[in-house]
């Protein structure tokens, strides 16, 4: 089989090494530049990949993509988009050839999004960027998506292949907003899309709009994957919390529990929510019942904070003020446990101990 990787780039040199290096497994790379201006396409050059340079005005994500996905050529069988942010462990070439098959259309494998201060993953779920050459093309401006033309996908789901991918914090957001309005402008029934929408006004602090987005995402008919749901719910509470409009907020988390209670991340919000408001008991209740939830299910809808040390350090914190001294002490260290470096942590274990 002819595999090929494919992307598109702007001023993304310090990752060229790392990138390449990650995909020199397949028979060609090719990488559509949508105009940097330092060191990029040389680089990349250098280092044997095929380079387009393309500006795109008005610039869209699934424009560019599918630019990039135009040079590839016509014999390729198997075809991999990888950022150059993100990293191919080794051995996926392999893996690939032994789980296609020949009706095979594309691939859902494992994807690291981020990582925590120990270097394990904190968000995790399947991405599936790899698939057949024809019949395939992006859409939406941001948030883009593969969309299959040729009748019923053939997926195949496999844990063995895995990209980590490494966020440049220093690249700005500043183009997500006014593409997400101009995707629900073209697509207004796109539950997808209304969702990231909302979610981006709440980034930017606009709480009204955003809680007025995220409705309408819940009533569109195509609104109907529980754990997105969730996400909108918890959003607007976040939002009417902001707005200091506390009861609101907590509505809107117990429509997030009932909606999903298979979900750790309402009842952390809503745990955070209760130690905002100095209402320990509450903040313990909501924690333990968090607890009992065991299983972190893989998609890109959980929050870090739901896994991590939060719930401990939360618990550690109001059996401080609810005089449990043994039950904080056990919390503490539970929570440095998971976040080992955290002066913050040390300093409350200190004061625990005092106790």
């Amino acid at each position: 089989m002819k595999v090929c990787v494919y992307a598109i780039c702007k001023n993304e040199e310090k990752f060229v090494s790392r990138w390449v290096n990650s995909v020199k497994e397949a028979d060609d790379i090719y990488v559509l530049d949508t105009g940097s201006t330092d060191n990029t396409v040389a680089k990349l050059k250098e280092l044997g990949v095929h380079v387009k340079k393309k500006v795109i005005k008005p610039f869209r994500f699934d424009v560019a993509r599918n630019e990039s996905l135009k040079m590839l050529p016509n014999d390729t069988d198997i075809c991999v988009c990888l950022d150059l942010d993100e990293v191919l462990i080794k051995g996926w070439r392999k893996t690939l050839e032994e789980i296609w098959e020949k009706d095979t259309t594309r691939v859902r494998y494992n994807y690291n999004w981020s990582f925590d201060e120990l270097g394990n993953p904190a968000v995790n779920f399947y991405i599936d960027k790899i698939h057949c050459l024809k019949g395939y093309h992006w859409t939406h401006p941001v948030h883009e998506v593969l969309v299959y033309e040729n009748g019923t996908e053939k997926f195949i789901t496999t844990d063995l292949i895995t990209v980590n991918h490494y966020a440049d914090a220093t690249k700005s957001r500043s183009s997500y907003l006014p593409l997400l309005e101009l995707s629900v402008k073209e697509n207004p029934e796109d539950d997808r899309n209304m969702h990231y929408l909302g979610r981006e006004y709440m980034f930017h602090g606009e709480w009204n709009k955003a809680i007025d987005t995220l409705i309408c995402h819940l009533h569109l008919k195509r609104a109907t994957w529980k754990d997105e749901r969730c996400a909108s719910m918890r959003f607007i509470a976040r939002c009417y919390s902001r707005l200091k409009r506390f009861d609101e907020a907590k509505m809107w988390l117990d429509k997030a529990m009932n909606e999903a209670p298979y979900l750790r991340d309402p009842l952390i919000e809503r745990a955070l929510l209760e130690y905002q408001l100095g209402n320990f008991e509450k903040v313990e209740y909501y924690c333990l019942k968090a607890l009992n939830i065991t299983t972190k299910h893989k998609t890109y809808i959980n929050e870090p904070f739901s896994w991590d040390h939060t719930v401990y350090d939360l618990l550690a914190v109001s059996s401080y003020y609810l005089d449990k001294k043994k039950e904080a002490l056990k919390y503490i260290n539970l929570a440095l446990k998971m976040k080992p470096n955290d002066k913050r942590l040390k300093q409350n274990k200190k004061l625990i101990q005092k106790m």
